[in-house]
């Protein structure tokens, strides 16, 4: 049986249909076979872009690194200032408290508020005999037992002290 002409066109279309075309850009599985002088060339090539990308990179960290400092400051600044509040507040009672406590000894007889002076903690005794005036601390230190007496006059000595440190710790 012989296939006529037309037959055959139709047969070989058909076989042309079926076969997935080969695009001559396609890479084809082997490996590149570059010179090292090709390598060095590629490397080169891609080496400003690569870098360029790497700094966009690092910058974008930066920016994202230094708006969470940016964040965390801004909280610290807001709690630094309610802190200052609440010390400027305290401050003010401890005065106002100070004052009247101050007040409160200075009536005193100086055998009543001997007693109750070396009870304290001695840096606020000390405190409050100096604020009094000379002659009623002299009279007060006098009713005290003399050791307290010796240690609150050593606090009262230290504080007007100007070599003292004010930091306690060295």
């Amino acid at each position: 049986m012989t296939a006529t002409l037309p037959t055959k066109l139709a047969a070989a279309g058909l076989v042309l249909l079926l076969v997935p075309p080969v695009n001559a850009q396609q890479a084809s599985p082997v490996a590149p076979t570059g010179t090292a002088a090709d390598i060095e060339r590629f490397c080169t090539n891609i080496a400003d872009p690569a870098r360029d990308q790497r700094y966009l990179l690092q910058k974008q960290e930066l920016e994202k690194l230094q708006s969470d400092v940016d964040e965390r400051i801004a909280i610290l600044e807001q709690r630094k200032a309610e802190y200052e509040d609440w010390l400027t507040r305290r401050n003010d009672f401890m005065q106002r408290a100070e004052a009247g406590l101050v007040d409160i000894y200075k009536t005193m007889k100086p055998d009543a508020a001997a007693p109750q002076l070396q009870e304290m903690r001695l840096e606020l005794a000390a405190a409050i005999i100096m604020k009094l005036p000379a002659r009623q601390s002299g009279l007060i230190l006098s009713e005290m037992d003399p050791t307290k007496a010796g240690q609150i006059s050593m606090i009262m000595s230290s504080a007007s002290d100007p070599n003292t440190s004010k930091d306690r710790r060295s």
